[in-house]
């Protein structure tokens, strides 16, 4: 189908850039395409975000598919909050997955006439990812439409070492529970959100009440200690959101108590809510690193640890944040 751009703004309809990938953590790159695609359009265009989720290598591969950074909701929260007008998923099927890189650009042709697509230098799409920013541009003139590509993003980590901003090397620093790092290149901190659970309910007997999170699939950082901040998340649109608190997170399997399924649970600085109310939506941001996990030789050698964390937590972190702080780093 043949579409001519300058049709699309003569007849009174704004221009649309369209952008396509799996955005997973929404990274200072992924913001670098929405800004680009809303500058090129202008204020009354129209940016239309794809978002393949899960990633397709669930489905092809699934032993070989990557931690994931974040949910659908928290993706298209975040895109729109870039600028994007439109976010709409894509579900990997193997028969989608089966398209041809022709067929596919078509229907995108097809359903949102763009003016411009716009991608990064190492776009892939298609049946065994044979589509390009290459091949993008040579069916551009068909198809009415022109090509960005943009530049990598690049950011220094604390050890002023440049590196180019992805999600895999996100995945990489969190790994090693480089979490102030992995901010850097995904513009705030590092998020999980899910419900709280019961657990074993230890840690009200040490004084240091926790809430459990169930973050499903969402990648949790290296085991540790981090300081960081929390509140309760009401609502799509985070209308209903609380106030933030400094929280000092917890991840691992609690070896001090013997073998445990790995968690993540957090202990919220000046929480005069319950933690025993459960169900309730969670959001959790990692600020600092603290420390690894250790196994002590009695509960009172932990509850002191467990005091010098808080009070690290407590200066590392403002104990109660309001409800519309900024989360960007």
């Amino acid at each position: 189908m043949n579409h001519d751009a300058s049709n699309e703004r003569a007849e009174g309809r704004p221009a649309t850039a369209v952008t396509i990938g799996n955005f997973d953590g929404v990274h200072e790159g992924h913001a670098a395409l929405i800004s680009t695609a809303r500058e090129t359009v202008g204020a009354d265009g129209r940016v239309v975000a794809l978002v393949f989720d899960p990633h397709p290598l669930t489905r092809l591969r699934p032993e070989a598919a990557p931690a994931r950074l974040s949910t659908f909701p928290q993706r298209e929260r975040r895109l729109r909050e870039l600028g994007a007008d439109e976010v709409i998923q894509l579900t990997p099927t193997r028969e989608f997955l089966a398209l041809e890189a022709e067929d596919f650009l078509d229907r995108l042709v097809q359903r949102f006439q763009p003016a411009v697509i716009v991608e990064g230098e190492d776009f892939r799409f298609g049946r065994n990812r044979a589509g390009s920013v290459d091949f993008l541009r040579e069916r551009a003139g068909a198809h009415g439409y022109r090509v960005i590509v943009v530049d990598p993003v690049e950011r220094a980590l604390r050890d002023q070492s440049v590196i180019r901003v992805s999600s895999s090397l996100i995945r990489w620093l969190l790994k090693y529970g480089r979490v102030e790092d992995a901010a850097r290149l995904l513009g705030r901190p590092y998020e999980l959100t899910g419900r709280v659970v019961q657990g074993e309910q230890r840690g009200r007997t040490l004084n240091v009440p926790t809430a459990n999170l169930d973050h499903g699939d969402l990648m949790l950082p290296k085991d540790g200690i981090y300081a960081g901040r929390a509140r309760r998340v009401d609502g799509e649109e985070r209308a209903q959101a609380g106030p933030w608190y400094a929280a000092a997170i917890s991840i691992g399997t609690k070896p001090t108590f013997g073998e445990h399924p790995r968690i993540c649970e957090a202990h919220l600085l000046d929480w005069d809510g319950p933690l025993d109310d459960y169900g309730w939506p969670i959001e959790l941001q990692f600020r600092n690193w603290l420390r690894d996990q250790l196994v002590y030789r009695d509960v009172q050698g932990l509850t002191d640890q467990l005091e010098r964390d808080i009070a690290a937590t407590r200066e590392l972190v403002s104990a109660r944040i309001p409800a519309g702080a900024p989360a960007r780093v």
